[in-house]
């Protein structure tokens, strides 16, 4: 299959063959699921931690003794039933979030999205990104390109390093052809792929 190669002003300069088994596979919503919330739980970080009894700290003596005082016998002041004690069953940071997928059924949600994408002309192919390092050099070429009305995902060749220069630019992020994830593409509206890496998306997946 063949798609429309662009230059920053976005006029037509050529075309591009594309991958069948990239750009051309099913849609498979339930599978984009499953391997977004496989990624969203394993970038999740465990930060809520509620002290045991071990960890309070006092409580080496016992408060007083066992008979005869009238009061309720106590082993510690770390007792949960005190007052800065221990809590129990609370939230502890060794709990586990992450969840497993595959690295096929991984790369199946990408090719997935990607082909859903360019079916409802949401990517954009550009011949090439070159060593645009201004940010508002790349705003005006975005503008150019898509109108710059919704978020975008550029992904540039290895060798072109563009997240800093595209950094302060609202709703606009930048990733490389090997760092593909189901959340960035699916989260992005449009797409702007640079036709180098496109090749190297094709070598790292084939």
């Amino acid at each position: 299959m063949k798609a429309d190669v662009f230059d920053k002003q976005n006029n037509k300069v050529g075309e591009i063959e594309l991958s069948e088994k990239i750009f051309n596979a099913k849609w498979n919503p339930d599978l984009v699921h499953q391997a977004l919330m496989a990624q969203m739980a394993n970038s999740r970080q465990p930060l809520a931690h509620a002290k045991g009894r071990g960890e309070v700290s006092g409580g080496g003596k016992k408060p007083w003794r066992q008979k005869g005082t009238g009061r309720a016998r106590h082993g510690s002041i770390r007792s949960p039933i005190w007052i800065g004690g221990g809590v129990t069953h609370g939230p502890v940071k060794e709990k586990k979030y992450g969840k497993k997928i595959n690295k096929k059924m991984k790369r199946l949600a990408i090719f997935s999205i990607l082909s859903k994408k360019l079916n409802g002309k949401e990517i954009k192919i550009i011949d090439k990104f070159d060593a645009v390092k201004k940010t508002n050099e790349w705003r005006k070429i975005l503008e150019n390109l898509i109108g710059l009305k919704s978020s975008v995902l550029l992904v540039s060749a290895a060798s072109n390093n563009v997240s800093k220069a595209v950094g302060n630019i609202k709703k606009v992020n930048a990733i490389s052809p090997k760092s593909l994830n189901v959340y960035d593409l699916i989260n992005a509206k449009n797409i702007v792929l640079e036709k180098e890496a496109i090749e190297e998306i094709e070598k790292h997946y084939e």
